[in-house]
C-alpha cells in the first residue's frame, strides 16, 4: 500500500487511555497487547524496509485533563513525527456519573483544543484523532448503556470538529463498531462496552492501517 501514512525513519507516538495502554507497562510491554502493538506488528510485516519507531504513552483511566497535564513530558519532549490520540470515553463516563472531577463536553473540547494547538505550534506533525466509542446497541434495556449512547455523540462531534479545524486524519471508531453490530453481537468484540477483546483491537488496528473503508 503505497499511501501508508508513516515513512521510513519516523517515530509515531500513540497516546490515550486504557484502550491504548493495554498493559504496556507490564505483561504487554512495551507497546501493549492492544491495537498499538497489533498495528506495529502489522506495519513491520507489511513494510519490512521501513525502520519505524513506535511509542505508546497511553495510561489507563486517563481523561483529556490528564493528557493536558502530561502533554509536554509525554508527547512534546519525544518530538514524534506522527501522533495518534484516542481519548474521551472516561471523560464521558465521568460526566455521566456526575463525578466532582468530571469532564463535561464543553471542557473536553476546550482542553482538547488546547493540546492540539500546542502540538501544532511546537511540533507541526501530522496527527490522527480517534473517536471514543462504546460497543453497545441502543435500547439494550440497560439504562446506563442507553444514557452513554445518548451522551457520547457530543464528545465524538467535538473530535470531528477538532479534526477538521487542525486538518488531521480521523478514525471514526464508534461508527466502525456500530456498523459491525448490525451483523454481530457486542460480545464478539468486547466483554463489556468500553474495553475491546482481541477481535475489537484487531478492528481498531485495521482502521489505523487504513484497511477499512471508514478511515478518512
Amino acid at each position: 500500500m503505497s499511501d501508508f501514512w508513516i515513512e521510513d525513519g519516523e517515530t509515531v507516538l500513540f497516546i490515550g487511555d486504557s484502550i491504548t495502554d493495554c498493559d504496556r507497562r507490564s505483561t504487554g510491554a512495551p507497546l501493549g497487547s492492544g491495537y498499538v502493538g497489533l498495528f506495529a506488528e502489522w506495519a513491520t510485516a507489511r513494510f519490512p524496509t521501513r525502520q519505524i519507531r513506535y511509542m505508546n504513552e497511553g495510561i489507563s483511566g486517563n481523561r483529556v485533563t490528564h493528557l493536558r497535564e502530561r502533554w509536554r513530558d509525554d508527547v512534546l519532549a519525544h518530538q514524534p513525527d506522527r501522533l495518534s490520540i484516542k481519548i474521551g470515553i472516561n471523560d464521558a463516563s465521568s460526566h455521566l456519573r456526575g463525578d466532582e472531577q468530571g469532564v463535561s463536553p464543553h471542557l473536553f473540547g476546550e482542553y482538547y483544543d488546547e493540546i492540539l494547538a500546542l502540538t501544532q505550534q511546537e511540533l507541526g506533525c501530522p496527527i490522527v484523532l480517534v473517536t471514543p466509542f462504546y460497543i453497545a446497541r441502543t435500547n439494550s434495556g440497560d439504562a446506563y448503556m442507553d444514557q452513554m449512547l445518548e451522551l457520547l455523540p457530543r464528545y465524538i462531534e467535538t473530535v470531528e470538529m477538532l479534526s477538521e479545524k487542525y486538518d488531521t486524519r480521523l478514525v471514526r471508531l464508534h461508527e466502525i463498531f456500530q456498523r459491525q453490530l448490525e451483523f454481530r453481537d457486542p460480545d464478539q468484540f468486547c466483554p463489556e462496552p468500553v474495553h475491546p477483546n482481541r477481535a475489537g483491537h484487531m478492528l481498531a488496528q485495521s482502521a489505523k492501517s487504513g484497511r477499512t473503508t471508514y478511515l478518512l
